[in-house]
Formats: C-alpha cells, structure tokens, sequence
C-alpha cells in the first residue's frame, strides 16, 4: 500500500531479519521502544520490508496502539527513499529527516509539543537540549549510539552460538565509560551534597555502608529528576564543615545512567541494544557476563524508570535477570575499541617548528601547489535584480559580509550552472541556511535541488526563505550526509569544514557525480574511522601523516590581518592538501582542476576544487 496523505508525519522504518530473533533491525526496534516510551501520537508508522512479503512477523513486536502498517520501498516519497532508515516525513512533503539520532530527537520534540507538561520526555535531550545532537563524526556518544554498538549486537547476534566470541569492543567502552567519574554542570555542588548525605548516613566514610549509602543517594537525585512533579530543595549553603571540605577532597559522582546521574535519551537507544546482547550472551556463553558487571548494574537500573517497563512490554521486550557468576572475574587484558585507537593514531603530537621543512621535502619530491586558472573569473550573478529572498543579504549578516557572500556564491553558481543539464539534481552538502542551494534552485529552475544539513534550525530557515520564493524544484534532508543515498549529479558544498569536504567528494564520487567544492577549517582534517591522511598515494609515499597536519594546521593561516609572507604560505599550504584530494580523486577516474575563487579577497578560505567524472564536460 501507498502511505496516504494527511495530518500526522510519516515515519519509516527498516524491516529485515536473520530469523526469528531479529525481525525488525535494531534501528527500527529502538525508534519503536522510544516512541512506545513517549506515548507519541504524533506519527503514522510504516514498516519497508527488505524483500517482498506476505505475511508481517513484526507483529508484537510493534506497538498495536501504532496502528503500523507495511509499504514499498518503492512506494515510499522520493526524498525518503534517497535516504537511509529510519525516515520521518512531514505531512506536506519536501522536508525529510534521516539518521537515528534526528529522528529520535525528532520524535521527543514533537511529544513536547503535543503535551508541554511532559517534563521527563524533555529532560531526555539531557543538559542545555543536546543529547546526541552532534553528528557521529564529531560526538563520540553519538557514534557509539547510533553505529558502534547496534552494529556490534547485530553482529553477535548473527553468531551468537561461537564461544569464544569476544565481548564487543564498542560494548567494552561503554563499560569503561560507566566506570569513569561523572562530571555534571554544577558538580562542585552536587558533589558537596553527596558527601553531606554520606556522613550523616555513616560516621564511617570509607566503609562499605558508606559507599551504599552514597550510591543510593546519587540514584534518588536521579530517579527524583524524573518526576513531573519534582520538587527542588530550598538553596542553602549546606552545613559549614562540608563548605570547608576542599573540592580535591570531595568524592567522586558516579554513574547511575549512561551518560552520567540522569536519565537521558542515550539511555532509551542503549536499552535495546544491550538487551538482545545480554539475552543472548547468557544462553551462549554466560561467562563472559563477568567483563561487563557496571554494564550489568545499568540495565537492571534503568528497568526501575517509570514507563520504561510499559514501553518494553509493548515492543515485545521481556526483562530478565542475568546475573555475574559470583567467582572471582578472569583477568580480562584491557582492549581498545577502533574508534579509541583511531582517535590516538590520529593525535597530531605536538608540532615544533613551521611549515617549511615539509614543503622543501615536497618540493624535492616534485610535489608543488598547482592553481588552474578560472574559467569565468567576471561572472555574476545580476544581484540588484534577484528577489531579497535569493540574496544572503537577506539573513542575519553585516554588509560587508553579506558583499563577500555574494562574491563566494558567484564563482560556485558558475561552476555549477556549465556542469548542469535540464533534470539533473543537484546536492547542496552542508547546506546550512540555504546560501547557495536557493540561489540554484532559483537560477535553474529546470533542475531539482537537495538541501542537506544537520542543523534543523538552518533547514527550517531555509524553507522559509524557499517559501517567500514560491520555489517548488527544492527538497530538504536533515541528516548527516552519509545518510542520503539517492542518485545526483552535481554535489556542491561552500566552506564544508575540515573532514566534511572529503566526506562530501567521497559522496559525490560514490555517486558519479561531478563536484564544486569549497573547503575550510584545513586544521579540523584529522584521521577518521572512514578516511586516512594523506589521501593521495603519491602525497602519503612522500609525507608522514604529521607532516600532513603540518601542511592543515598552516593552511588556515591565510586570514588578512597576517604578514602577506604568512599569508602566502598558508596558501600555498592549502593549494597542497588540496591537490592531496585532488589526486586522491583521479585516482577515481576523476579529472579534478584547484582554482582560487574570484576575487581572492571573497574569503581567506578561497580554494575550489571543480572535478568532473569521465564522460561529463563542463558547458
């Protein structure tokens, strides 16, 4: 069936199995339990099968009250089925939000909406609103909620019955993050009163009774957090002796939830992950329970959250019990996951002297920053004659910027207007408010154009911008870029930052596309789980990965206020790593050209790398 229009969002999720374990993936089993969890009303829920079927084995494992039904993968909106699940829909089309982690944060906003007296579902995006906010890229929880450890389980799950299967490297760092100290806003405070509640408990502080007492008091504070009806504490300094105590002397917080004292989001997208890990870890191989006893502790704790229960009955997930064996634990040698290991082989070190010994090495190597020449350095757009809304004088910016703004935009439409065809779609990456997606979308008109951005804020100020305009040929994806999947031809992106640039080339080549970028931020590049640095051989043959840091972190040296001799080697610098990603593209089978944005002035970060596939010329 198709999925039909009307007022509620329309959300999808992923159905595939490996038997009758695993019906629905982790994804779709934890969008589930969080909506089950938030009593939402807010969407209707489809289910996209993997493979053609008819018969429907998620029942039970669905909430009834859902009222889900199954659809095609190819009945499925356009811009839903050019994105990884799970996928939210607005009711009236156009906008589109991808990932676990958007839709999930998706999904407890509208709950607040809905019902603005549900305090606990808003204090699940934890402190300051930004729990697993951040794209996996940059935010270490995020990648372990929303990559690392389903992964990891699915993984396991498929191989449960090997004995000697070793516990999951990402599950193993979450058992060294719930055995870290906690550090919360206004620590110093909490802290103060853990130890208040620890003498008054116990005379004794550093018997076992002490340590009960201080843990059951840090889980009440958690467990009070909860309550829609919390009540806070009169403020008071506290008793003049725990005043005194210096900070150094206080004790330590511990974890009572994922990320710390309070129940937060993390905690709703773990529950199902480590649940179907445990259950199947103590059929197969129970000793291994003994590595993860702080693992343990968390999930039979956050059973005793109210609706927790509820909402996991409702999923068809059983509670149980399992328990460490009593015996002394094996001494288990410390392991590293691959993320924690790439973060360390990726530490630049500290860098000593300049930039000069690497370009001399370069240089002897026959390696030297090439500038093609622009193809259409005049060109502009007619901007006295665009509607307000197409000019990014239009947003929250100063004149002056809003002039350089205008100059970037330029040479990106040129490119991209002599690489497109009649019904190309064209991908503005990064998109943030829209600069340079609305101007295509409104210069060519003939083609469709894809705002993508993890940002809401920004794609919600672009729609707006979109609206004013009366453009149709726009669609809008909020998600990290990895989680758009559907054919284009042209990617732009102007300043993505550091490793986003190489992201949105190994999308654009993924995809066969041509491309115009603009990178920035060359300081931020750093090895990733995805990408190693140098990219090109002939640039990694000849420099060390420090040696490239070299060359990122002098490459963001090019602001105007530097001596011009500063300023001239950061460009050569960044013409370097540059032509690193250039080549590393022909090696693709990509014919790539770095130029300078005209005029320089437009921007200190003015490189532009133009590459085209075989076969496509520029117009």
């Amino acid at each position: 069936m198709k999925p039909e229009a009307g007022g509620l969002e329309c959300l999808y999720l992923d159905v595939s199995g490996h038997g009758e374990e695993s019906v629905l993936p982790l994804h779709s089993s934890i969008v589930l339990f969080v909506l089950s969890y938030c009593e939402s009303k807010s969407f209707r829920v489809f289910l996209v099968p993997s493979q053609a079927s008819d018969g429907q084995p998620w029942r039970g494992r669905v909430p009834a009250v859902l009222g889900a039904s199954q659809v095609r993968r190819q009945d499925l909106p356009l811009l839903a089925r050019s994105c990884r699940l799970p996928a939210a829909m607005e009711a009236a089309g156009g906008f589109c939000r991808a990932g676990l982690a958007v839709v999930l944060r998706h999904i407890l906003q509208r709950a607040c909406e809905a019902e603005p007296g549900r305090k606990d579902v808003l204090a699940l995006l934890g402190f300051k609103k930004t729990c697993l906010k951040a794209c996996a890229e940059v935010s270490q929880w995020t990648r372990l909620c929303e990559l690392s450890i389903p992964l990891a389980v699915e993984e396991f799950l498929q191989r449960p019955s090997v004995r000697d299967f070793p516990v999951p490297d990402a599950l193993l760092q979450l058992e060294r993050k719930l055995g870290e100290p906690v550090k919360v806003h206004n620590d110093d405070k909490v802290r103060r009163q853990k130890l208040h509640s620890q003498r008054s408990s116990n005379p004794d502080p550093g018997g076992v009774a002490a340590a009960r007492v201080a843990d059951e008091s840090e889980l009440r504070a958690a467990m009070s957090k909860l309550s829609a009806d919390e009540v806070h504490p009169p403020a008071t300094r506290g008793p003049s002796d725990i005043r005194k105590v210096k900070t150094t002397e206080l004790p330590q917080l511990e974890h009572v939830f994922a990320e710390g004292l309070y129940f937060t989001l993390t905690d709703l997208v773990l529950l199902p992950c480590v649940h179907n890990y445990l259950r199947a870890l103590e059929h197969h191989n129970a000793a291994r329970l003994q590595e993860i006893p702080l693992l343990l502790r968390w999930y039979h704790r956050v059973q005793e959250v109210p609706g927790v229960r509820r909402a996991a009955r409702d999923c068809g997930i059983g509670f149980f019990g399992p328990q460490a064996q009593s015996s002394a634990p094996p001494a288990v040698e410390p392991r590293c996951s691959e993320e924690e290991q790439g973060s360390r082989e990726s530490a630049p070190g500290t860098f000593v002297g300049g930039p000069r010994p690497t370009l001399t090495k370069l240089k002897e190597g026959g390696i030297e920053p090439v500038f093609c020449p622009h193809p259409c350095p005049s060109w502009t757009l007619d901007w006295d004659n665009l509607p307000a809304a197409v000019d990014p004088a239009e947003g929250k910016m100063s004149s002056v910027r809003a002039a350089r703004k205008r100059q970037q935009l330029n040479n990106l439409v040129a490119m991209v207007t002599r690489l497109t065809r009649p019904g190309d779609t064209v991908v503005d990456f990064c998109s943030g408010g829209g600069h340079v997606g609305i101007v295509l979308a409104y210069t060519l008109p003939q083609c469709q154009v894809v705002l993508i951005e993890n940002k809401e804020e920004s794609l919600v100020r672009a729609r707006s911008r979109c609206t004013a305009l009366g453009l149709k040929n726009v669609g809008f994806v909020q998600a990290n870029l990895d989680y758009f999947t559907g054919p284009f031809q042209i990617g732009v992106a102007l300043h993505a930052c550091g490793v986003a640039t190489d992201m949105v080339l190994e999308h654009c080549i993924r995809a066969g596309a041509a491309f115009a970028v603009s990178p920035c931020c060359y300081g931020f590049v750093q090895n990733t789980l995805k990408f190693c640095f140098p990219r090109s051989k002939r640039f990694s043959d000849t420099l060390s990965y420090k040696e490239h840091m070299i060359l990122c972190r002098f490459a963001d040296q090019t602001a105007p206020q530097l001596p011009p001799d500063r300023r001239l080697i950061g460009k050569q610098c960044m013409g370097l790593v540059d032509l690193d990603r250039a080549w590393a593209a022909e090696a693709s089978g990509y014919s790539v050209e770095v130029m300078t944005m005209e005029p320089e002035s437009c921007s200190p970060k003015n490189n532009m790398l133009v590459g085209l596939p075989a076969g496509r010329a520029l117009a």
